[in-house]
């Protein structure tokens, strides 16, 4: 038969080391992100967008829900992705994609009335201006207009916090 065996006692003079209690190291703080950079990517992105989302709109001749949806998801997606998961970013990403949406819609305005007047871009820019654009929109502005501002924001807001 087999007798067990007990191992000594921590302190007994056995001379085997004994293992030194575990010092809790200081929580090292997390990175919030770079918000700067975020609104950087923000910016680049919105204009992008505001230039792809006219040219969709004047292509297909009327505004599209998902043309919408893509310009916040895209500043928000590039705000969050590049600024990192600072809490600012959604509401940065979302004021970045009203301006893309509205900026995309002047662009159409402007795209339209250069194919109806037979002129360049540049010439409804230097004539009618950027004032003169905003007050064709506020005219002919509608619900659904400020609809697919909403839209826009409120997808950038999700997507800058999900990035």
């Amino acid at each position: 038969m087999s007798r067990p065996i007990q191992p000594p006692a921590p302190g007994s003079g056995s001379g085997a080391p004994v293992a030194a209690p575990a010092v809790p190291h200081p929580a090292v703080p997390t990175r919030t992100g770079n918000i700067g950079l975020g609104i950087a990517a923000a910016v680049v992105a919105a204009l992008a967008a505001a230039a792809a989302y006219g040219g969709i709109m004047n292509a297909i001749d009327r505004q599209a829900g998902y043309a919408a949806v893509g310009v916040g998801l895209l500043v928000g997606f590039a705000a969050g992705k590049a600024g990192g998961r600072h809490p600012a970013l959604p509401v940065v990403g979302a004021a970045f994609s009203l301006c893309a949406v509205h900026l995309g819609q002047l662009f159409f305005i402007a795209l339209a009335l250069a194919d109806q007047s037979h002129v360049g871009l540049g010439e409804v820019f230097g004539g009618a201006g950027a004032g003169g654009l905003s007050d064709i929109w506020q005219e002919g502005a509608g619900a659904m207009d400020y609809v697919f501002l909403a839209i826009g924001g409120f997808a950038a807001f999700g997507a800058a916090g999900k990035a």
